[in-house]
C-alpha cells in the first residue's frame, strides 16, 4: 500500500507540504541550543563509537557478489543488513531486486523515500503486484534536516510490529539505506521494543553503518523525551 492508502489502517497524518517543512525548520533552529546540540552530539558519538570496522558504507558489495558468469552477480549493488532479528535496513537496489527479497524471505517492504524526485525511490504497491507475499508501505520523504520524519514514526513502528507478530521479515529502505530508513528503524526499536534512542542506535550501528541527518537526530531526541515521560 502507498502512504495515502495507509490512512485507513494507520493513524491519520498531516499532508506533506513546504509549509510543514518550514515549521519543522523553525523548530530545529529553536532546538539548536547548547543542551540540544549536546544531545545530538551524544547520539552521533554512539553511532561512531559503535560502528563495526567490518561493515562498509554504501557501495559495499553484497556477499552474494561473484563473477559475472554467476546469476547471483545481479546482487552486486545490493547493500542490506539484518540490524535486528528479522528487521533489515537496505538501499534502493535491495528493494528493487525481487529475486533478492525472495531469497531473504522478506514479507514486508517499507519505502521511506517513495517518489520520483532526486534521492527518492520510485516503487509503490504496484511494483510488487507479482509478489503476493510482500506487503508494501511507502512514505514520501526527502533526506533533508527540515523534513518532518517524526510524523511517520508511529506508522512505521506499527507496520514493522505487525510484520514481526505475523512471523515475517521486514526491509526498511530508502535510497542508500543510511538516513531515512535507519531513522524509522530506530524509531521502531524505541516505540515497540522500549529502547532509548542511544540503545536503538547502538543496536543498529553494530550491524550497519548509518548516518541519519542532524534534523532526524533531533527528532529522535524529541521522541526519546516523549517516550521517557510516557513510561514514567
Amino acid at each position: 500500500m502507498s502512504w495515502r492508502e495507509a490512512s485507513s489502517t494507520f493513524p491519520r497524518v498531516h499532508s506533506y507540504s513546504a509549509a510543514s517543512e518550514q515549521r519543522l525548520g523553525s523548530y530545529i533552529r529553536a532546538l539548536m541550543t547548547p543542551s540540544g546540540s549536546t544531545t545530538t552530539r551524544h547520539l552521533l558519538h554512539v553511532i561512531n563509537s559503535t560502528r563495526s570496522p567490518s561493515h562498509h558504507l554504501p557501495g559495499y558489495r553484497s556477499p552474494y557478489t561473484t563473477s559475472s558468469s554467476n546469476p547471483e552477480s545481479s546482487f552486486k549493488d545490493i547493500d542490506c543488513d539484518e540490524v535486528y532479528p528479522r528487521l533489515f535496513v537496505g538501499n534502493e537496489e535491495a528493494a528493487k531486486s525481487k529475486k533478492y527479497l525472495k531469497l531473504m524471505g522478506i514479507t514486508h517492504v517499507l519505502n521511506t523515500a517513495e517518489g520520483k524526485h532526486f534521492g527518492q525511490v520510485d516503487t509503490d504497491h504496484l511494483y510488487y503486484r507479482d509478489c503476493p507475499r510482500i506487503k508494501y508501505l511507502g512514505f514520501p520523504l526527502i533526506d533533508h534536516p527540515s523534513t518532518d520524519i517524526s510524523r511517520y514514526f508511529y506508522i512505521a513502528a506499527k507496520f514493522v510490529s505487525e510484520a514481526m507478530y505475523s512471523g515475517g521479515k521486514v526491509l526498511v529502505h530508502c535510497k542508500m539505506g543510511v538516513s531515512r530508513s535507519a531513522t524509522c528503524a530506530i524509531a521502531y526499536l524505541m516505540i515497540e521494543r522500549n529502547m532509548s534512542a542511544s540503545e536503538a542506535i547502538r543496536t543498529i550501528s553494530r550491524n550497519r553503518n548509518i548516518r541519519p541527518n542532524e534534523g532526524f537526530m533531533l527528532q529522535l531526541c524529541k521522541l526519546n523525551d516523549e517516550l521517557a515521560i510516557l513510561r514514567k
